[in-house]
């Protein structure tokens, strides 16, 4: 009776190792199809033909996605999409942009719950950062403030419900680039985002954090695991009479950071550290051409 339980084991056990393979195979397929339309999205000469190429990218990730199991594919020959899942593997999210002719960019993705192989369940982000008048307000997946994310960070205390925070890249115009610090929330059906877990000066009911700069700059924004925080370039003007023109703003060459403590996160300022900025900032940034800043005293 064991030999005979252990061979229907056996069986089953590549069974599943089959139709596994088969579905990985499928989602490759797949995945060489996203790959074709999104050069065909970026070779695009005109903001309407990148909006249709995209329109057939976002239907065909779609219908890659009803696939079962389509959670653990990583997509990891799918440069031009983010693909970050969050540590609890509760969720994850996709997100992309479209550069526009004018040197703006569109925004685009969705959060995909990890429903164990059951039926697909999907929040696609509306990017409407052009409607959104005030940039701290709270919102959901529908008037989404869209970036391309890279790091999820999750925050739990006590009583706190429970939350993440996220970390993405904001291509801002011809000029200047933004970095955002976002907060994202379940509650029941909805997704939210931004929220006041913000300690520090000049950071009481705010919702998110926004970092604008020239263009010509790279910044760090980043999860640090030595020192235990978010951690982000200092930007100031890069001339005294450039304050509040944000598109002349640049690192100083010192760091402050977040420190999650009882369920918020804390400003620490003057932090020690070494610039290390973030990949993405070489596709957008030449380092020939940055800016050394004067700081304000």
């Amino acid at each position: 009776m064991k030999l005979k339980y252990c061979g229907i084991l056996i069986i089953a056990l590549l069974a599943l190792r089959t139709q596994a393979q088969q579905s990985n195979k499928k989602m490759d397929v797949f995945q060489d199809s996203l790959i074709r339309i999104a050069t065909a999205t970026i070779a695009a000469e005109t903001d309407v033909k990148k909006t249709t190429s995209n329109s057939i990218f976002i239907k065909t990730l779609v219908e890659a996605l009803k696939m079962q199991n389509s959670f653990t594919y990583p997509f990891d020959s799918l440069k031009n999409v983010s693909v970050i899942p969050s540590p609890d593997r509760s969720f994850r999210i996709l997100s992309w942009y479209v550069q526009q002719e004018n040197g703006t960019y569109r925004y685009f993705g969705t959060v995909q719950m990890n429903t164990g192989g059951g039926p697909l369940k999907l929040y696609p982000l509306i990017d409407q950062t052009d409607n959104i008048t005030d940039a701290n307000a709270v919102t959901n997946h529908q008037k989404w403030f869209g970036a391309r994310y890279y790091e999820i960070v999750p925050v739990t205390s006590g009583n706190r419900k429970p939350y993440y925070v996220l970390l993405g890249w904001k291509g801002n115009t011809s000029s200047s680039t933004k970095k955002v610090i976002e907060i994202l929330s379940f509650d029941q059906e909805q997704v939210i985002f931004g929220a006041p877990v913000f300690d520090g000066k000049d950071l009481q009911h705010k919702n998110r954090v926004i970092f604008e700069y020239t263009k010509s700059n790279a910044m760090t924004l980043k999860v640090d695991q030595k020192a235990g925080m978010i951690v982000f370039d200092h930007l100031a003007p890069v001339d005294a009479e450039m304050e509040g023109r944000y598109e002349f703003y640049a690192s100083d060459g010192t760091f402050d950071g977040f420190k999650i403590i009882g369920g918020k996160l804390k400003l620490q300022e003057g932090l020690e550290l070494n610039n290390d900025p973030h990949a993405m900032d070489k596709q957008y940034a030449d380092p020939k051409k940055n800016v050394k800043p004067i700081r304000k005293f």
